[in-house]
């Protein structure tokens, strides 16, 4: 009778683990509002609860600072085990781990999750800007390069920062002659650039295409392997244009390290639940993005590995030692 009474117990608490259920659940973005960080913990918010996978709205929190490192700092030190915490990444991650700008943390100090989208980086100017096409930027850029700022959502030496340097070693433009602006995020960098403080905006397809439909900025290249659809089927690759460079931006989470176990599992499958559905192919329409899915451990080698090829290119690009 007692080893019954202690199997209903034991079925009963494993039943419990099985059925985690998040409470007042929370997504980080690691910077301002309008920025593809806070882009991808909206809309996953969004199909997560038009799926009834979370019984209550996901909180989004603005976090900004250091390029997303007030935000690592703050669930490495003081939300390691928070069952209920989702956070935004993406390249822009990857890249100041790779280059030690996190402080002490390593990208071993949290827990990867999973990535559900593609984004792509672009090269844009506002409408009204000289330059119609990526050659006739690239020629008034190297003919006096002090006399045009590009500007990006992330820190100096960060993931639109690269894409610039990047960009420039493929046109022949010496690096350290490149003027940078950062800005904590691509919405103030879009904001700075439509305000004319600065002239070449280094942004992600979903960040920019309500402004390219209405009209106000105009995309002179993508960094995309192939031609997205509209907005952008008209604008070349740079690789049509003969830049050989492409900038694939993953859209996905990280979360606490010691996370229990069945949280980060009901997070990974809401997840695969969410890539499936078609309330998220849809919203992977709207926003110019493409299919590109990933969790668990796979996700982790792939971090792992970006990591390390970051630290590499960071070396070859004189930005760290």
């Amino acid at each position: 009778m007692r080893l019954a009474t202690l199997a209903v117990v034991l079925l009963a608490a494993g039943g419990g683990l099985a059925q985690f259920t998040p409470r007042n659940p929370e997504c980080i973005a690691p910077a301002g509002a309008g920025g593809g960080w806070d882009f991808t913990c909206r809309s996953v918010a969004q199909v997560m609860q038009d799926l009834k996978i979370v019984s209550q709205p996901i909180k989004t929190t603005n976090l900004t600072g250091g390029g997303g490192g007030v935000a690592y700092a703050n669930v490495v030190t003081q939300r390691n085990n928070d069952a209920n915490l989702i956070v935004a990444a993406s390249p822009a991650t990857t890249v100041r781990l790779a280059q030690g700008q996190f402080s002490r943390f390593t990208e071993r100090d949290v827990r990867w999750l999973g990535a559900v989208a593609a984004d792509f980086g672009l090269v844009a100017v506002k409408a009204d800007a000289p330059w119609k096409t990526m050659q006739e930027l690239v020629a008034a850029w190297k003919a006096d390069p002090a006399k045009i700022a590009v500007g990006g959502g992330s820190a100096v030496g960060g993931q639109d920062h690269m894409k610039v340097l990047l960009l420039g070693r493929a046109a022949g433009i010496e690096p350290r002659s490149i003027k940078y602006v950062p800005f904590d995020g691509g919405g103030q960098a879009l904001t700075s650039l439509l305000g004319g403080f600065i002239q070449v905006f280094a942004g992600d397809a979903s960040e920019l295409r309500a402004q390219v439909e209405s009209g106000t900025v105009r995309v002179l290249a993508m960094m995309s392997p192939r031609r997205l659809p509209a907005p952008y089927a008209n604008v070349p690759t740079l690789r049509e244009l003969g830049y050989n460079l492409d900038w694939v931006v993953w859209r996905g989470f990280y979360v606490p390290k010691n996370m229990p176990t069945e949280a980060y599992e009901f997070w990974a499958r809401a997840l695969r639940q969410v890539e499936r559905s078609q309330e998220w192919a849809k919203v992977r329409e709207q926003n110019s993005l493409g299919q590109f899915f990933m969790t668990g451990a796979e996700f982790q080698v792939f971090i792992d590995r970006q990591v390390n090829q970051f630290r590499n290119l960071s070396r070859e690009l004189g930005i760290i030692r």
